[in-house]
């Protein structure tokens, strides 16, 4: 993959271009353990180095400096700005142990997100880009969040996150929780920052309980059940097939 460095000033580019050298060679690794296991076939063409700015307003009006095309991945390497972003997921309430996460995220946490955008171009998910995504994102969008952090991360860094996401899920629950997991990002993008990720906690904590305590750890069985519901054509919502919108709709 090419690298393309977007920024406004070479103050920026020179601000972050050793946290582009620390995200790319964690990406690169993880980018084999997808081709190996989890069908990753084809890359993009490269990945945008750009500011959170940028990002968010210019090549994008997505509130999330890190997003993926068919072509290209766009990612901001500025950690102090993902800091603050996820404890803007808060919305002003006070939880001091998911402060405490926060500010103190780590690189490693950034490369799951970079990884996330990754995921998205294995040939494992059943839509392709540009589809017209009427169900089942949610089953896509927890995959690429579980699989990068399941890999890149420690045992006790998953774990942390985990229980991390299912605090937020329980804190903006009653706000944020009444659609089916089946409507992932159905009018969210238009809301706040909290209500769009909070259909990130939720998916990711819906993969999480199939491959873990339905699938005995087995990602690729939980991916054939997904492939089979598209084969016999999608009679059903994804979440009835899978038996977990009883669950997950809180």
């Amino acid at each position: 993959m090419k690298q393309v460095f977007a920024f406004n000033n070479k103050e920026d580019f020179d601000r972050y271009q050793d946290k582009t050298v620390i995200l790319y060679q964690k990406l690169d690794v993880y980018r084999l353990e997808l081709e190996k296991n989890f069908g990753l076939t084809e890359l993009p063409r490269g990945i945008v180095w750009t500011t959170h700015e940028l990002a968010t307003m210019t090549f994008s009006t997505i509130p999330i400096p890190a997003f993926t095309s068919r072509e290209l991945i766009f990612m901001s390497p500025d950690v102090v700005s993902w800091r603050k972003l996820f404890l803007e997921q808060l919305e002003g309430q006070k939880n001091e142990k998911i402060e405490a996460y926060y500010k103190n995220l780590k690189m490693d946490h950034i490369a799951t997100i970079l990884g996330h955008e990754l995921t998205h171009h294995s040939d494992l998910f059943v839509d392709e880009f540009g589809d017209e995504r009427e169900d089942g994102i949610w089953f896509e969008e927890g995959m690429c969040e579980y699989i990068p952090r399941k890999l890149m991360l420690s045992p006790l860094e998953f774990s942390e996150i985990v229980e991390i996401e299912l605090e937020l899920m329980k804190m903006f629950r009653k706000k944020y929780g009444s659609h089916s997991i089946n409507d992932f990002g159905q009018g969210s993008y238009e809301g706040s920052l909290t209500s769009i990720m909070f259909d990130y906690w939720r998916s990711f904590l819906a993969i999480r309980y199939l491959v873990e305590e339905q699938a005995g750890g087995d990602i690729m069985s939980v991916f054939g059940k997904y492939q089979q519901w598209n084969q016999e054509g999608r009679k059903v919502p994804l979440s009835e097939h899978f038996n977990v919108e009883s669950m997950f709709l809180l």
